[in-house]
């Protein structure tokens, strides 16, 4: 059976469990006690387990087993959630991250054992909970025996892994049995028997599979019978004379296994019954299976993006289509009697329709900015720890959308200005306390609609940005002349952050240090067509604030002319548009400027920029201007001829005309032209 046509699903359900997990392992340790979240940590583990194990990832199917182990002791009540352990748990949850990346990249789940942290797993276990950084590890080594633990739940790992851990035993000469246990009817501790059992089969042999679990079985859900698969080097006779000893057994049966028996009973009961087509592999042959792995292992899978739509979008759009095809009968009926009128109507008509059917496609494109924002609370406990602060990360409006191609690229501008928050604004506890502020400092993360934008705000309660160490560090620098540097505001000090390579750090340290960040996120945010500001107040936090378009895929732009060209400018930077006299016109500081309403705008000659051949002397008389803005700036393009608002779809230039200065794409227009795009970004002085 050909498994690849799952991976697709596989990967995406696997992206959802992981962040699930994420999630839950912050919760469990802000409440320890709380055996909700641990029973949906153990739910996750286990739905991956079985997920993976349908589509034959046994490394991924071994960790999430061990997992399980560690979380039943738990759920059991032998020992206690501690620091340690919910370390050892994030610890599998990034080892489980990359083997789904390696599926991704290149359908196979790698080579990588991660066998330290499944030793740690096993320690925890071995210690009663306690993990020792000095642990001996020749101590986890030496352990051959396999607890009844590690065959807790076994019976719901699908058959491909079974199978394969029952071929790979044979081909090493080892026996594989299939071995029934029935307790007498007047066995009063069903459970504790069981358990002895167990422990006696596991002296000779190791068990990989049970049914029922092993967790029924310690719970007495089962009646006075159970089956157990295993591997072994022990013969038939011994183990039959071994278990037999055991008081309270009234029958053992023991049978050769092959790869094809013990099929999985419970398969369609597990949480990862939405890959069910694991059991036809039941009826696979040995070869057909091992040229589907040698598969699965070369051919690098073709993976798509996908967005998860609610339905009753779906729905909208099934309607509007089908609004569509009735228009297109109308319009194909349209004879000669009352053709202008009829044909009018139906277009008006169409009109409607594909303005409804755009807006709804529109939202299924739109997908939250949760998608983005539940990485961080892990990354922030992470790093909180390494530079030993008390960092509290409170987010807002999670559920505000944002085109999926905006949520694609927001994620690295956001870890930037979290980890500079972190590390240069809040405070260590000791500072805070003598500054009378609490001692967890606290990052807000918010995002919210505004008109046509999206704006994000990344805001902390820390020491602020301090003016005056940004100004001394911009002189010495060669930035700007100590005269200059001393007339700017404040808000043209704090611009300097955004330049490459510029640090206050006093150290370099793998959180900040090397200038590596605003300038990125600041070329990462126009690159989106949006703009990031900062405001700072010392003693009291600072704030980053980020407006992105809603989409990059259909904007309403400005019609322009620029000689005999025709160029797009996006709607939404455009504050107002008003003709001047070309004696009103200034010079300062040898560059164009306009006085409007008493404040002092540069002008920009688009033509000039855009080296675009002039079609007229524009001395003496009206020249056309388009105000800008961006953030607080405004900015003049001085246009030829304006042609109107249209709403537009942004086409890219490919990889070939990517990068050139001041044009974000391309557009096709209604008469087959192409209209080149403005990137207002970078043209905007």
């Amino acid at each position: 059976m050909d498994m690849g046509q799952y991976l697709e699903l596989f990967i995406e359900e696997s992206k959802e469990h992981l962040q699930s997990l994420n999630q839950q392992l912050l919760e469990l340790e802000k409440d320890p006690q709380n055996m909700t979240i641990l029973n949906e940590i153990f739910r996750v583990a286990h739905t991956i387990k079985g997920m993976s194990g349908t589509m034959g990832f046994s490394k991924i199917a071994k960790l999430t087993h061990d997992m399980e182990n560690v979380l039943s002791e738990i759920r059991n009540g032998k020992f206690s959630i501690n620091t340690h352990i919910v370390d050892v748990l994030f610890q599998c949850l990034d080892a489980l991250e990359n083997y789904v990346d390696c599926v991704i990249n290149t359908g196979a789940e790698g080579e990588n054992e991660y066998t330290e942290i499944i030793n740690a797993l096993k320690v925890i276990i071995e210690n009663d909970g306690v993990v020792l950084d000095n642990q001996v590890q020749s101590q986890v080594d030496e352990a051959q025996e396999v607890s009844p633990q590690e065959v807790t739940e076994s019976n719901l790992i699908n058959d491909i892994y079974t199978q394969n851990i029952i071929n790979k035993a044979m081909e090493q000469d080892m026996l594989a049995f299939k071995i029934n246990i029935k307790l007498s009817q007047d066995c009063v501790l069903k459970a504790a028997r069981a358990f002895i059992v167990f422990r006696t089969i596991e002296e000779h042999c190791e068990v990989i599979k049970a049914d029922p679990s092993v967790e029924d079985i310690e719970d007495e859900k089962f009646d006075f019978e159970f089956t157990v698969a295993v591997v072994t080097n022990t013969s038939k006779e011994l183990l039959e004379k071994e278990i037999t000893n055991i008081s309270e057994i009234s029958q053992v049966s023991i049978s050769p296994l092959t790869s094809k028996e013990m099929e999985n009973k419970e398969e369609e009961k597990s949480d990862g019954q939405k890959i069910t087509q694991s059991t036809e592999n039941n009826n696979v042959s040995k070869e057909e299976k091992d040229e589907a792995e040698s598969q699965q292992q070369t051919v690098k899978p073709r993976t798509r993006k996908t967005v998860r739509v609610d339905i009753d979008r779906l729905d909208n759009l099934m309607n509007l289509v089908s609004e569509l095809i009735i228009i297109k009968t109308r319009l194909e009926d349209i004879d000669g009697t009352d053709q202008n009128l009829r044909y009018g109507e139906a277009v008006e008509y169409l009109e409607r329709i594909t303005t409804s059917l755009h807006d709804a496609v529109m939202k299924v494109r739109m997908v939250p900015v949760e998608m983005v924002f539940n990485r961080f609370p892990r990354m922030l406990r992470d790093l909180a720890k390494d530079l030993q602060k008390k960092i509290k990360l409170n987010m807002y409006g999670a559920e505000t959308e944002v085109d999926r191609t905006v949520i694609d690229e927001i994620g690295d501008p956001l870890i930037h200005l979290l980890r500079n928050s972190a590390d240069h604004g809040v405070e260590s506890p000791e500072i805070r306390k003598a500054n009378n502020k609490p001692e967890h400092g606290t990052i807000n993360l918010k995002a919210y609609h505004d008109g046509n934008t999206v704006v994000i705000e990344v805001q902390d309660d820390g020491a602020g940005i301090d003016i005056e160490k940004v100004r001394n560090k911009a002189i010495e620098r060669g930035l700007v002349d100590k005269d200059i540097a001393e007339s700017l505001s404040s808000k043209e000090i704090m611009d300097f952050l955004f330049k490459a390579s510029f640090s206050t750090a006093k150290k370099i340290t793998d959180v900040s240090g090397r200038g590596v960040g605003l300038d990125v996120v600041k070329n990462k945010i126009e690159a989106l067509g949006g703009i990031v500001e900062v405001e700072s107040e010392k003693g009291k936090g600072t704030k980053f604030i980020i407006r992105l378009p809603l989409t990059l895929a259909i904007i309403q732009a400005l019609m322009v002319m620029l000689g005999d060209e025709k160029y797009a400018i996006p709607l939404s930077s455009i504050k107002e548009i008003i003709n001047v006299n070309s004696d009103e016109i200034k010079l300062v500081q040898k560059k164009e400027v306009i006085l409007l309403r008493d404040t002092v705008i540069p002008l920009i000659r688009l033509e000039e920029v855009l080296e675009v051949p002039e079609s007229e002397d524009h001395e003496n008389k009206q020249i056309t201007i388009v105000i800008i803005k961006k953030g607080d700036k405004l900015s003049g393009f001085i246009v030829d001829q304006l042609i109107g608002q249209q709403e537009i779809v942004i086409k890219s230039l490919g990889k070939y005309l990517s990068g050139i200065n001041h044009i974000a794409g391309a557009t096709i227009l209604g008469d087959g032209q192409v209209a080149l795009i403005l990137d207002v970004n970078s043209l905007a002085l």
